[in-house]
């Protein structure tokens, strides 16, 4: 926690640090990077690991996917260092929202799927790494990105009370999770019309 600071000061710093950490757009930096051009021009132009992979290129998606959960990750270190527990909360969030609604690409980002991971991972790790093997179960029988993302988000409140996290936990998940269903209100339609693409198709 900042001293010197009052609360409410060092909770908006941390929700403008977590805003900015999120907004950084890393699948789109590393596309560019590699020569592949701007991803947001293929696929679902989303920002994220699954579009990148749209690209051809599986290390670079792997890539972008770690450090999408890095930045919500390091977001909780870094606002929960200037905050406390309400740090944690708001700039959690708000490295969410960055990633989801990034400034600097006109308010058009990725899906937030990897950076609530991250989140949730510094949360509670035991939620995330749960919530992950739901996701990963799901890719592989169904090989739709978008309902592995779904099922994730559904099961991640369950999943802390299962584990009986520490309060604050819950509240940070369930907002992460509205987020999330929201962005993906496209693909439920999709999925409910059966024309979602599968993983690792370029449509």
């Amino acid at each position: 926690m900042m001293t010197g600071v009052s609360t409410e000061t060092a909770v908006m710093l941390a929700a403008i640090a977590g805003y900015l950490l999120g907004s950084i757009p890393f699948g789109l930096l590393l596309t560019m990077a590699a020569g592949l051009g701007d991803v947001r021009k293929i696929g679902s132009g989303s920002i994220g690991a699954t579009n990148v992979l749209r690209t051809g290129r599986k290390g670079l998606a792997a890539l972008t996917l770690l450090l999408d959960a890095a930045k919500g990750a390091a977001a909780v270190l870094l606002c929960g260092a200037l905050a406390g527990v309400p740090g944690i909360f708001f700039g959690g969030i708000a490295s969410l929202i960055g990633h989801c609604y990034p400034v600097w690409l006109k308010f058009k980002g990725g899906k937030g799927v990897a950076t609530a991971l991250g989140i949730m991972l510094m949360a509670d790790w035991r939620v995330a790494v749960a919530a992950g093997g739901v996701w990963l179960a799901v890719a592989v029988v169904v090989r739709i990105s978008s309902a592995a993302a779904l099922a994730a988000a559904v099961a991640a409140p369950l999943l802390v009370w299962l584990f009986a996290s520490p309060q604050p936990v819950l509240g940070l998940v369930l907002a992460a999770v509205a987020l999330v269903l929201l962005r993906h209100k496209d693909n439920i339609a999709r999925l409910l019309a059966g024309t979602e693409p599968r993983i690792g198709t370029k449509k």
